[in-house]
């Protein structure tokens, strides 16, 4: 026997003693319609409500998931989603309602409990350990139940090799996970879910982050899950990829269930009809000619050491500019250049024709200089901080008297004006932005930026994570930003329909250079997807 002192660590570590410790568990019985009787049904949650300080996120909604089924739950930021899986994983208690697991009914869960009756939950981070190798992550719930300080290494990798069998998968399993891709991070956290006999695997958003080769592989492994009779869960909003892949369908607004039916039976103008209450019409954005030759904003030769090199662009005045490119083009490192959060090792910016020397968000915010990050939770928002402060926070400066005191009525005003704009669902603006939906939290963000009145905005990934109803409000503003304040605005995704709908033009990066320019009424998805996978010929 040998010690793995990796998962020795873990074993010691506060967060994982919540796994060892005694389950609490209310069981109420078996359910009357499958006493006696095997049953296709994997989960049933009937009359499931839950509130937080007054507000209502469930409101008696259902849920039934058979053996074997790929079932999608969809529904807006806020619709109570998240608050489902959590019930559903033991980690909140239901005000009222049931949840039934073959066929026995419970109160309440508590998360071992939860994981021990065959629930898995694979959550967007994945809930991994990056210092850990990748047969250490894969293991590690079957090494924490056993409660065993002592390890066989031998076991580890056998258990490891095994779940990843089972998925048709083989990666380096003496790997350091902080070393691998998001897809083969995610293929990890989904080896370790069936490690424990998984009847059910819940996916929370499983393809924010994954590019569409990446999502192809994993529709391959769930399709495969599901031969082997294991169900799943899977969350998402993307319609494209809830019709590919699910076979039935449950839809949430407001806390409350919609529709449930098969895939089969609704298109894309209903599923988004449900999702969102309204009927969202498809627009392709259009400027008006640009007439001024000097640039609004430019960059000249612009380098950065391991990141980009020789970058020139120009964005006019009311021009929305679409930057596209692969993990890895340099996109990212492009946008934080611009905002001074990588400063450039080479090369110049300039606005409205002067040159601007930008080495900090502090310099990019004194030019009127707005950035979108690309993650609104590390890098966009104080998590813990009000709705309010962190919708102020660029514009403090100009929020603040000579005697340095914050001009209330003012922040409040204009707290309260951007709620309206943005149509941002809030209870009260000195929440903490934590308690905002990921699509409400965006929209703070975006008003973080707006309340400076920019000149340029810079947006990476400004819809990743936000569902369809958000996501259209969010194009439209940037449509009237564009021709009411003539600000430049310059979007970075790797979503080419957002782009072609949304951008006048689109620049194609490659290994840290622009490549190509192609106008959004010149191009098609299909041909841009072509140059920027290097498949054109």
């Amino acid at each position: 026997m040998t010690v793995v002192w990796g998962l020795r660590s873990i074993l010691r570590a506060p967060k994982a003693k919540q796994y060892i410790e005694k389950a609490d568990c209310a069981e109420v019985g078996t359910s009357p319609q499958r006493e006696g009787q095997m049953s296709d049904v994997i989960l049933e949650v009937k009359g499931i409500s839950k509130a937080f300080g007054g507000v209502q996120a469930l409101d008696g909604v259902n849920l039934t998931i058979k053996k074997g089924e790929i079932h999608c739950l969809a529904g807006g930021n806020g619709s109570g989603k998240s608050t489902l899986i959590k019930i559903i994983s033991g980690f909140y208690k239901p005000d009222s309602g049931i949840i039934c697991i073959d066929g026995k009914e419970y109160a309440k869960l508590a998360p071992i409990e939860s994981i021990m009756l065959g629930i898995q939950v694979i959550y967007q981070d994945f809930s991994i350990f990056p210092n850990l190798t990748v047969a250490e992550n894969i293991a590690i719930n079957d090494a924490v139940a056993s409660k065993r300080k002592l390890q066989n290494w031998k076991t580890v990798r056998r258990t490891a090799k095994a779940a990843m069998s089972k998925l048709g998968v083989d990666l380096p399993l003496d790997t350091k996970v902080e070393e691998l891709s998001v897809a083969d991070k995610q293929i990890i956290a989904i080896s370790r879910a069936i490690v424990h006999d998984a009847k059910l695997i819940i996916m929370d958003e499983p393809t924010t982050a994954l590019t569409r080769k990446e999502i192809e592989k994993l529709f391959i492994i769930i399709r495969r899950l599901q031969s082997q009779g294991i169900s799943i869960l899977f969350v998402s909003h993307k319609l494209d990829e809830v019709f590919e892949i699910a076979d039935n369908f449950t839809i949430f607004r407001n806390g409350k269930n919609v529709i449930t039916d098969s895939a089969k039976n609704i298109d894309n103008d209903k599923f988004v009809y449900y999702m969102t209450g309204r009927t969202l019409e498809k627009t392709m954005f259009t400027p008006k000619e640009i007439i001024n030759d000097t640039p609004l904003f430019e960059v000249r030769n612009l380098c950065l050491d391991k990141g980009f090199e020789n970058i020139n662009l120009k964005v006019y005045a009311g021009e929305v500019l679409g930057i596209v490119g692969l993990l890895g083009s340099g996109r990212t490192e492009l946008a934080k250049s611009i905002f001074g959060i990588l400063p450039a090792t080479a090369g110049e910016m300039f606005i409205e024709g002067e040159k601007v020397n930008i080495k900090s968000p502090q310099d990019a915010i004194r030019h009127k200089l707005g950035y979108v990050p690309e993650d609104r939770l590390t890098e966009g928002l104080f998590l813990t901080q009000p709705i309010e402060s962190n919708m102020m926070l660029a514009n403090i400066d100009d929020l603040t008297n000579k005697r340095g005191v914050l001009d209330e009525k003012r922040i409040y005003a204009d707290t309260e004006r951007w709620k309206e704009e943005l149509s941002i669902k809030m209870q009260d603006a000195s929440s903490a932005i934590s308690t905002l939906s990921g699509g409400n939290q965006q929209k703070v963000v975006l008003a973080k930026w707006l309340e400076i009145i920019p000149k340029v905005l810079v947006l990476n990934g400004p819809t990743v994570g936000v569902d369809i109803g958000a996501k259209y409000d969010l194009h439209n503003y940037l449509h009237k930003l564009a021709a009411t304040l003539k600000t430049a605005i310059i979007v970075i995704s790797d979503d080419i329909p957002e782009l072609i709908e949304n951008c006048n033009r689109i620049l194609v990066m490659k290994k840290g250079r622009i490549v190509g320019e192609y106008s959004n009424m010149e191009v098609d998805e299909h041909t841009l997807l072509a140059y920027v996978t290097g498949q054109e010929n």
